[in-house]
């Protein structure tokens, strides 16, 4: 796991469920990134290098050795693989072979070399990788020819899985799209902490929450909440997280006069990211890209707050009851603005909050202990298949 966004905090907490009911559960993730907030069990090198990973994104020789040894001294029943593209590579996939073995795939990455599905013109891509991209121009020459040894060994790595599952029917048609056939499972968050308290502030407060990035879209919500400030003068925006783009995020705060109106936070640790919600009249999710999920969209969701996001994706699935929040084309700095409006001027959610019987489901729809029981049941049934070897 690299970094700690939604995804590996679900990995987390899916361990912790896991281990609540009994069972007996190692983690081994890459040195990149938080290492499993320094609770995992196995460490395999891995680096952000750009120069490394070139090599190291199509064989790890660091982490083969080291799922190789994980396999013979733990001896799993079972094995679920999330994010293995990043860091372990494919080529810790043939090691799985006499174990039963689940992938769950959380992004595109397995079908898609950015991981994204997004043309650089923004529209949503909709051709299986190979030469398209190349010729759209997703790729320069020398990265498209470093890939296809990476992604020859991914679709030969698929055949030693005995089960593909994915978090939502959103990806579960996408994957499906790109011959990866699977089963959706959507992710699940834990509920709010004793210690939370919804109290939304007297003025508009938009909060947003994850990385700072292009394809999350977080310039065009700055220029749209540009937009609404000279009807909602006192409203606010709120901006966790980190990234790349976090300086020129702050300059374009600047130049679009937004001083005094934007704060940007920072990384907040994922336990303290529902205090940032506390006050929250909406928190937006602003993706550019067919976000796969949105983990922190049910985050703000089980909390009582709305959520005012783009439609395209996982996003626009969990968000399909008009109760639960706001929606605009993905892309679309006016619409966004629109919705922003709506919020600030108490014409949508004039309490600031989710009505208590759309939170009652909201929680039992995305409940953690429901979700890893789901889970467990899908590990029990793969660990009963024969350990057989597969793919030869």
């Amino acid at each position: 796991m690299s970094g700690s966004g939604g995804a590996e905090s679900y990995v987390s907490w899916v361990r912790d469920g896991l281990r609540a009911v009994g069972d007996e559960v190692r983690l081994l993730t890459s040195t990149a990134g938080s290492a499993g907030d320094g609770r995992a069990d196995y460490l395999a090198y891995g680096t952000d290098h750009p120069a490394a990973q070139a090599l190291l994104q199509i064989v790890n020789p660091f982490a083969v050795h080291r799922v190789a040894a994980a396999i013979r001294e733990f001896a799993p029943e079972v094995v679920l693989v999330n994010m293995f593209e990043h860091h372990l590579s494919p080529g810790i996939l043939p090691l799985l072979r006499r174990v039963p073995t689940i992938l769950f795939l959380t992004d595109y990455k397995c079908v898609c070399p950015l991981g994204s599905k997004m043309l650089p013109d923004g529209r949503r891509c909709v051709e299986p990788a190979g030469l398209v991209c190349w010729r759209s121009g997703c790729l320069g020459p020398a990265h498209w020819l470093r890939d296809q040894p990476r992604y020859a060994l991914i679709r030969h790595g698929l055949r030693y899985v005995d089960r593909v599952i994915t978090c939502s029917e959103w990806m579960r048609r996408e994957l499906e799209a790109n011959g990866v056939p699977a089963q959706a499972l959507s992710l699940a968050v834990p509920p709010p902490g004793p210690r939370f308290h919804r109290r939304p502030a007297a003025d508009p407060q938009f909060v947003y929450c994850g990385r700072l990035e292009v394809t999350k879209g977080v310039a065009q919500l700055l220029h749209a909440f540009a937009q609404i400030r000279a009807a909602a003068p006192s409203a606010q925006l709120r901006i966790v997280g980190r990234g790349a783009e976090a300086e020129g995020l702050q300059r374009l705060a600047r130049d679009l006069g937004l001083d005094g109106a934007v704060t940007f936070r920072g990384w907040v640790p994922p336990d303290q990211v529902e205090h940032e919600l506390a006050d929250a009249w909406a928190l937006v999710v602003p993706s550019l890209w067919a976000e796969p999920l949105g983990l922190v969209a049910l985050e703000a969701l089980v909390r009582g707050v709305p959520v005012i996001a783009s439609a395209d994706g996982g996003l626009g699935e969990a968000l399909a009851n008009p109760a639960h929040g706001l929606l605009f084309p993905n892309g679309d700095t006016a619409a966004l603005a629109a919705r922003l409006q709506e919020v600030a001027s108490g014409r949508a959610f004039p309490g600031h909050r989710l009505a208590e019987d759309v939170v009652a489901r909201a929680r039992e729809a995305f409940a953690l202990d429901r979700n890893v029981s789901i889970l467990r049941g899908i590990l029990v049934e793969v660990a009963g298949l024969a350990p057989s070897p597969r793919g030869s």
